[in-house]
């Protein structure tokens, strides 16, 4: 009995949070599909921009195409570099933001000269879209309300993923294919509830780990619990800082020696590197962050180094063969959320995962409408009561 009673307030509150979280939701679904495969569109957009004729020589090093660059009149201060071990690769530019917080357009650099080949396509077009889907364009980006919003949606997925779990278990045992198989001959309401629930079973594993990996960008304290879980007193978490310290401006401040930390990126990660990164300080910092990518890598399988700008002192390394299991699971959250990291397959299941979340706004909204018109009382035709003798 106690079933019966429990999933009427169940229904209501499935109801209500997927009403209120309906529109966002498809909002983050549809900005989540279109990333889904950002990389291998980006790489098709700039399939010609991004090679350069094979040519004799060493190319520039680092140094050398920071200063090129910025010699230019049209120059602006370079924020990082990615350098490929290919010889006919160009190198990537991203450049910091200006006093008015705007970011010149990211450009691919001929390596052996400094010539800039043109502009990324598809690099803004794909920055709005992940600021939709991360803070839904509000104002103030990740510290403004746009995260608040989307995080509490996220938890609110989570609540109907439960909920939806409870409400959709049989009562008795019956065959899979009547729980699984949607009922597609079905009309109006039925075909709804049987869209709704049976695409929502089969996809209920891969919302649960979208919404619990998504958690990690939305709530501090998430992500401190998912740290401590998976990796509790673990040496290699503990030796990486989170962010490159920030140093004040004076007059000791040393420019930056890239080539000593260049150096010191070929000497720690040796041949395995197939891209590196360098992140330039911002400010008046000194460290330079280095991520090195092995070839065919996922995102998240990287070895991280921090050196100091100055000296080429390597200051702090987090190489991927040294990291625990958990620490592997936080290094590689991103492909996990995106579902990379079950290869081509499941980017392709995450991809219509997402897709498909408009359909469960759709059909919810339609479910909630036709229950408040079937419980609506039946008006009965007022009685008519004759007069005698008629």
């Amino acid at each position: 009995m106690g079933q019966f009673r429990i999933k009427p307030a169940l229904l209501q509150i499935h109801s209500i949070v997927g009403l209120a979280a309906a529109l966002v939701l498809t909002v983050i679904g549809v900005t989540g599909a279109l990333m889904s495969f950002e990389d291998e569109i980006q790489a098709g957009l700039n399939a010609t921009l991004a090679r350069v004729p094979p040519r004799a020589g060493a190319p520039l090093t680092p140094a050398e195409l920071v200063a090129r660059l910025q010699a230019g009149p049209d120059g602006g201060k370079v924020a990082a570099l990615t350098l490929s071990r290919d010889p006919e690769a160009a190198v990537r530019i991203r450049f910091a933001r200006g006093e008015t917080g705007g970011r010149p357009p990211s450009v691919f650099v001929d390596p052996h000269d400094g010539r800039v080949l043109g502009p990324i396509s598809g690099e803004a077009f794909f920055a709005t879209v992940r600021k939709l889907h991360r803070w839904l364009l509000l104002p103030g980006d990740g510290n403004g309300a746009g995260r608040r919003i989307t995080g509490a949606v996220v938890l609110g997925l989570v609540v109907l993923l439960l909920t939806g779990l409870v409400l959709r278990w049989p009562r008795r045992a019956t065959s899979a294919s009547l729980w699984l198989k949607p009922q597609l001959g079905l009309r109006g309401r039925g075909l709804h509830r049987s869209l709704h629930t049976v695409i929502g079973t089969w996809l209920l594993p891969v919302y649960l780990v979208m919404a619990l990996t998504g958690l990690s960008w939305s709530y501090g304290w998430y992500k401190d619990g998912l740290v401590r879980l998976l990796t509790p007193a673990s040496p290699v978490a503990q030796k990486m800082p989170g962010k490159a310290p920030r140093e004040d401006a004076g007059p000791e401040t040393k420019p930056l020696a890239l080539d000593l930390v260049w150096a010191t990126v070929l000497r720690e990660a040796g041949d395995r590197f197939a891209a590196v990164q360098l992140t330039l300080p911002a400010g008046a910092g000194t460290v330079v962050r280095a991520r090195s990518w092995p070839h065919d890598a996922q995102d998240g399988v990287r070895d991280e180094f921090r050196i100091d700008g100055t000296t080429g002192r390597l200051l702090a390394a987090e190489r991927y063969a040294e990291k625990t299991a958990g620490e592997r699971v936080l290094a590689r959250i991103l492909d996990i959320h995106r579902g990379r990291i079950l290869g081509r397959p499941g980017q392709i299941l995450f991809l219509l995962a997402a897709a498909l979340m408009p359909l469960f706004a759709v059909t919810g909204v339609l479910l909630y409408l036709s229950r408040r018109r079937l419980r609506r009382p039946v008006q009965k035709a007022p009685m008519v009561q004759l007069a005698p003798g008629e």
